[in-house]
C-alpha cells in the first residue's frame, strides 16, 4: 500500500509521551512550531537522568521530522532550570562504582548533559529557550544550547559549578566563550555571580528581556517569524552560522567533558554538594 505524505510526516514526528507521568516533559504543537517544556515544577525543573535523556531523544527525534520549524524551549512553574539534580545528579546512577557498570559504561553516563545539549546545538530546526525565573548550571548551559533566547525581566543567570566543586561542562564552557566572549565567560564561571536578566543580554548571554507578562508574547512573536520564513533560506543559514561558531576548532575538547566530571566529582567539595554515590 503506497504511504501518503500526512503518514510520513507523522511517522517521521518525535515519539511524545501521552501521559505526563511517563515523561519529565511535555510538549505541545502549534502548526510548524513546537513547544518542549520541562515539567519537574516541584523540583524547579531540576535536570536528571530522565530528563536529560529525554531532551536527547526529543531533540535528536527533530532531525527527521521536517513538519517542525522552530523548536521552543521553557519550564513549567516558577523557574526555567534549577540545573543539574543535586538530590539525583544524572547519571549517577551508573557513574558509582557499586552500580556494576563497566569503566566505559561510567564515562558514557558521565556524558549525559553533553549529550542533551548537543543534541539541541545539532537540531536542524531553528530553537529558542523562553527563560523566566532562575536558569542555574545545567539550566545555563541548554539555554546557551538554543539559538536564540528570550528573558523575563527579573530572571536571573547563575553557574555555580566552581562554587560547588566542580567544572561547568556538557559543552557549555566553549559556548559560553563563542557567544558572550572570553573575558565574560571567565567572570560568568570562575565568580559564580548571580547575573540579571539586564546584565544578561548586555553581555549578550540572551536576545531579549521583556517583562514578565509580555514573555510569552515575544516568544510567539519571534517563533512566528522565524517560521514564516523561507525554510531553505533558513535552513542554510543556520548550517552557516553553526559551522563560522566551530571555524577555530582544531578538536572538540568538550569530548573529555565526562570524565573531567568523574575525576571532580570524588572531591570532598564535590561530594558534600551532591549525593554522589562512592566511585572508588
Amino acid at each position: 500500500m503506497a504511504r501518503t505524505r500526512s503518514d510520513r510526516a507523522r511517522r517521521a514526528r518525535p515519539r511524545i509521551a501521552k501521559n505526563r507521568a511517563e515523561s519529565p516533559l511535555s510538549i505541545q504543537r502549534d502548526g510548524a512550531v513546537l513547544r518542549v517544556w520541562l515539567d519537574r515544577e516541584g523540583r524547579r525543573n531540576a535536570l536528571d537522568t530522565a530528563t536529560l535523556e529525554a531532551l536527547t531523544e526529543l531533540y535528536q527525534g527533530l532531525q527527521r521530522d521536517f513538519q517542525t520549524r522552530v523548536v521552543v524551549l521553557g519550564g513549567r512553574g516558577p523557574s526555567f532550570c534549577a540545573g543539574a539534580d543535586r538530590g539525583s545528579p544524572p547519571g549517577s546512577e551508573r557513574m558509582a562504582a557499586s552500580s556494576g557498570a563497566s569503566e566505559r559504561e561510567r564515562r558514557w553516563a558521565a556524558q549525559i548533559g553533553w549529550r542533551a545539549c548537543r543534541a539541541i546545538e545539532e537540531c536542524e530546526a531553528v530553537t529558542l529557550a523562553r527563560v523566566h525565573g532562575h536558569a542555574v548550571g545545567g539550566g545555563v548551559a541548554l539555554a546557551v544550547a538554543c539559538d536564540f533566547r528570550i528573558a523575563a525581566l527579573g530572571t536571573v543567570f547563575h553557574v555555580p559549578e566552581v562554587d560547588l566543586g566542580i567544572p561547568l561542562t556538557w559543552g557549555a564552557t566553549p559556548r559560553l566563550i563563542a557567544e558572550i566572549g572570553a573575558v565574560r565567560a571567565r567572570e560568568l564561571i570562575l565568580l559564580c555571580d548571580r547575573v540579571d536578566a539586564r546584565t544578561a543580554e548586555r553581555w549578550g548571554l540572551v536576545h531579549r528581556v521583556v517583562p514578565a507578562s509580555q514573555l510569552d508574547a515575544a516568544v510567539d512573536d519571534w517563533a512566528r517569524r522565524l517560521a514564516a520564513k523561507p525554510e531553505i533560506a533558513v535552513h542554510m543559514t543556520k548550517h552557516q552560522l553553526r559551522a563560522q561558531a566551530r571555524r577555530s576548532v582544531l578538536g572538540d575538547v568538550t569530548e573529555t567533558d565526562g570524565d573531567l566530571m568523574l575525576a571532580a566529582s570524588r572531591s570532598a567539595v564535590a561530594r558534600a554538594s551532591f549525593r554522589v554515590p562512592s566511585q572508588k
